[in-house]
């Protein structure tokens, strides 16, 4: 790592566009002695606060022109900002171009601009910053010597160590700032890149860009991946638009594993899509139990009921708080690997500090409504990127293909089964009856053996499968899906349709007295 040793400040260039704490940080810099150079709107206000400030167009000598595209791309200001003390000293001086020790930009706001609806491309090419990154980058290439601030966050900071270090901030922090600003640039860049990419030649939107940029912030070095030869790392998304796993904050037990993320991301996105009390145990990122209930702890003890030999060691997900009834109820029952809420209550925490290597999480109250977004999956070589299966169906949606209608409460059974059934991999078939799983198959090859497996392990747990509903995340290819659930006593079923083979199917389920409607979407899940 480069180094020098640490010189006081003694000039600052201040350029902002968010003007968060930008007025107190400039007072705190000129009460530490501390030149002052600035432009523009940032020149203007600090001025107005009674804070001495020379304008760039003063310092250099050029005067800031079309329409403030032009203002800080000078050799006086990138010299000051590249000069290697030591170095360039002599050029330097040859020139006039005094040393430039602390750059303090944030840019024109892109990413907030061209997320405005109807954004048109000129506002967007405006908001593309140019003097902005360029000295940034010249200040943290020469970290060693300069100070280089791009977060409001850090002012606090670079003024402690200042008035700690004689005007003068440690290499390690300025090598930490320099990379932030590279991680910045990056992600400014990227965002550009991916908007002017998705354009296409005739002015219309591509929803995927010619090239695609995206980043993501470590926030845990992991013990190992999914096995232990595997090194690991969780790195979650600058702001995520939505409580889940990644804003979730740990409030106990041991430090999450890759697995334990992975299979809480799945109880925790499955759980939301309940607006009742509800509950969702996942083993292997498959639920095992889902049910709903006046509280949670009903939810709770009749989620374990469908499988409780795969929930021993499961991830628990709520769409309510946890409160002190239920963690009892979990901790008395199971050995649980995960305990997730929008929020636990002190009570609660105060029962699961029994069993101090569960970890329980809190993440954060969600919208009503899901936000859009991506989903990524990695394969040798490249990524494949689809949009998050956020699909729903009402039942103004569905299509009764059957002779015998559905009741109401068949129709209640089957959208919420149907609402399990999309989080369970394909091929994927779950059995359930009054709001609760009865038995889940999940990952076959086959539909049909899908089928055999919820159906056995609904008899494992003494489960009556008599005028409960069958879903399915896919169409059946040939009837024997429907003769199965027809043998344990399933009385209605709900599926996508759109098979070769429909018309074999529905007749089947004429034949054994089925309800049988169509949702006319898919939900396959790999």
């Amino acid at each position: 790592m480069n180094s020098i040793s640490a010189i006081p400040i003694r000039r600052a260039l201040l350029s902002v566009s968010d003007k968060t704490g930008i007025v107190d940080f400039a007072r705190a810099l000129a009460d530490l002695g501390v030149e002052i150079l600035s432009t523009g709107g940032t020149a203007n206000l600090l001025s107005a606060n009674g804070i001495s400030v020379i304008e760039v167009a003063d310092y250099t000598g050029f005067p800031e022109m079309m329409d403030g595209r032009l203002k800080t791309l000078h050799p006086r200001i990138h010299g000051g900002l590249l000069g290697r003390r030591g170095e360039d000293d002599t050029a330097m001086v040859a020139h006039d171009i005094p040393p430039i020790d602390l750059l303090a930009v944030n840019l024109y706001p892109f990413a907030a601009t061209i997320a405005k609806p109807n954004c048109a491309l000129a506002d967007a090419i405006e908001n593309i910053d140019i003097g902005g990154p360029a000295m940034l980058r010249a200040a943290a290439k020469n970290h060693a010597a300069v100070t280089v601030v791009t977060d409001a966050g850090d002012y606090d900071r670079v003024l402690a160590e200042m008035r700690a270090g004689n005007g003068a901030v440690c290499q390690a922090t300025r090598f930490d700032l320099a990379i932030k600003v590279f991680e910045h640039t990056a992600q400014y860049d990227g965002a550009i890149a991916n908007y002017l990419g998705s354009i296409r030649a005739e002015g219309e939107r591509d929803p995927f860009p010619r090239s695609y940029s995206a980043q993501f912030r470590k926030v845990q070095d992991m013990r190992y991946g999914e096995n232990p030869h595997q090194g690991a790392a969780f790195y979650v998304e600058p702001k995520p638009a939505e409580a889940c796993i990644a804003t979730a904050r740990q409030l106990q037990g041991k430090e999450l594993s890759y697995n334990n993320v992975a299979d809480t991301d799945a109880a925790l996105e499955c759980v939301k899509g309940f607006a009742t009390p509800a509950c969702v145990i996942v083993k292997h990122a498959n639920p095992c139990g889902v049910a709903v209930g006046t509280t949670i702890l009903e939810a709770y003890n009749r989620a374990y009921q469908t499988d409780p030999t795969s929930a021993f060691g499961g991830i628990i997900a709520f769409n309510r708080p946890l409160n002190a009834a239920t963690a009892k109820a979990i901790v008395d029952r199971q050995f649980v690997e995960v305990i997730i809420a929008p929020e636990v209550m002190p009570d609660a925490l105060a029962v699961t500090a029994s069993k101090q290597n569960v970890r329980v999480l809190a993440c954060g109250q969600w919208g009503a409504e899901r936000i859009a977004g991506w989903d990524y999956k990695r394969v040798t070589g490249g990524l494949l990127v689809q949009d998050r299966d956020l699909g729903q169906v009402a039942r103004s949606d569905l299509k009764i293909v059957t002779q015998r209608q559905p009741s109401e409460a068949e129709l209640a059974d089957l959208l919420f089964m149907w609402q399990v059934v999309k989080f369970v991999k394909s091929n994927a078939i779950v059995f359930g009856r009054d709001g609760m799983t009865l038995g889940i198959g999940a990952g076959q090859m086959s539909r049909v053996y899908s089928a055999r497996i919820a159906a056995i392990k609904a008899a494992d747990e003494k489960l009556d499968l008599k005028g409960s509903v069958m879903a399915s995340d896919a169409f059946f290819p040939f009837r024997d899906g429907v003769d199965i659930a027809a043998e344990y006593g399933v009385m209605a079923v709900i599926q996508p349709g759109g098979s070769m083979r429909d018309s074999e199917v529905i007749a089947a389920a004429d034949e054994h007295g089925m309800t049988m409607v169509f949702t006319g979407m898919r939900h396959f899940r790999h």
